[in-house]
């Protein structure tokens, strides 16, 4: 089965939707808003945050304490305080801030095959957001060790697209007991598949569901910030101590 991707959509139910409360005040204390960012650290502790549409955030006030990293991808729940100024398209109050499962894309071979695993794995939705594969999925977990998750390049396949980068998205549960359905999520850097001879890439990505393979067909668009054109927004998922 192939599937091309153009937007995503709600993959729970029953936790707060990403979106502003209504108010006349854009910069109300009152109001908030869920978002996916890209960390950007600007020094030891001070950092700032750029979403997938583009858009550059100065936290001007937080009510958490964080410690920035590179390619960190985050869920912020963030109030605006300011429009554009200094550099930034806002200054905002950072609510809270959760670390999603960021990761590089590797390359699959015989020596972690077994590693890697490809067991089935649920995709609720698998687009692109800034240089990032953001992939919501649900696995079922037996509370035994984490699963692995991973998105590979598979050198062992015989199988080529002739326009397209064939990545695998796989999921290892160490044969685990299947007791319980979680919800996950995970963001994969893209940044080390550009080619210097285009402005885009189109990637090809295989997924081993219950029912068989799917195959999700996007397009990697270099520093274009992503439309965001969705109307609901991925719901955070706080835990990922089930996988990694």
């Amino acid at each position: 089965m192939k599937k091309t991707v153009f937007t995503c959509y709600l993959v729970t139910v029953g936790i707060l939707m990403g979106i502003v409360a209504c108010d006349d005040n854009a910069h109300s204390l009152g109001n908030f808003g869920i978002d996916i960012a890209t960390v950007v650290p600007e020094g030891e502790t001070a950092y700032s945050l750029l979403l997938d549409n583009g858009k550059r955030l100065w936290p001007a006030a937080s009510t958490v304490r964080y410690s920035p990293s590179y390619n960190q991808r985050v869920f912020l729940n963030y109030t605006l305080l300011s429009d554009a100024q200094s550099g930034y398209d806002h200054y905002i109050k950072v609510n809270d801030i959760w670390n999603i499962l960021t990761k590089q894309v590797i390359e699959l071979n015989s020596q972690n095959a077994d590693s890697i695993g490809n067991d089935p794995v649920k995709t609720n939705a698998i687009w692109i957001g800034g240089d990032y594969l953001n992939v919501s999925f649900m696995f079922n977990y037996g509370g035994i060790r984490p699963h692995a998750i991973n998105l590979v390049k598979n050198t062992l396949s015989s199988e080529a697209s002739a326009d397209a980068v064939d990545l695998e998205f796989r999921h290892n549960a160490y044969q685990s007991s299947q007791t319980k359905l979680y919800e996950g999520f995970v963001c994969f850097d893209l940044k080390p598949l550009r080619s210097h001879d285009a402005d885009s890439l189109k990637l090809s990505v295989k997924v081993k569901d219950h029912d068989g393979d799917v195959t999700y067909d996007v397009v990697y668009r270099y520093n274009q910030a992503a439309v965001n054109a969705r109307t609901e927004m991925p719901i955070p998922v706080i835990s990922s101590n089930e996988y990694n």
